[in-house]
């Protein structure tokens, strides 16, 4: 199977259109599964200038409450996108910030935003600006 899931052994017009989508080992799914869901690609843009702090990513994102990011950081951290540092206090402060991972996802963040802004209605929320060039 080639990287989008179509099977070499057809020929392209009639290879199956959705086999990206179905195929549960494929690339572009996994992505999504991650990256997909709500509150993740914000935070991987509030860390895409440089570590933060909790509460920093708390303000940077939104509407996300404490629960939520702390799962989301954790997922990340999972997935080797995020490393988590605790610096010894008092008070104690946790930082975050992307791995090489994390930052290779910025080429296809900006991508991803220059094709929403060319395609897509603009809407109240703004793009954060990591993801400009």
């Amino acid at each position: 199977m080639s990287e989008l899931g179509e099977r070499r052994d057809l020929p392209p017009e009639r290879a199956p259109a959705a086999a990206a989508c179905t195929e549960p080992e494929s690339a572009i799914t996994r992505v999504f599964h991650l990256l997909g869901k709500r509150w993740t690609g914000l935070i991987l843009a509030a860390l895409m200038s440089g570590p933060g702090h909790f509460a920093e990513l708390r303000r940077a994102v939104p509407g996300i409450s404490e629960r939520m990011l702390s799962d989301r950081l954790t997922e990340l951290a999972s997935f080797g996108l995020v490393t988590r540092s605790v610096e010894e206090g008092p008070p104690l402060r946790v930082s975050y910030s992307l791995t090489d991972s994390g930052h290779a996802l910025k080429p296809a963040m900006v991508e991803l935003t220059r094709w929403a802004d060319g395609h897509l209605p603009e809407s109240a929320a703004t793009c954060p600006e990591a993801f400009r060039d």
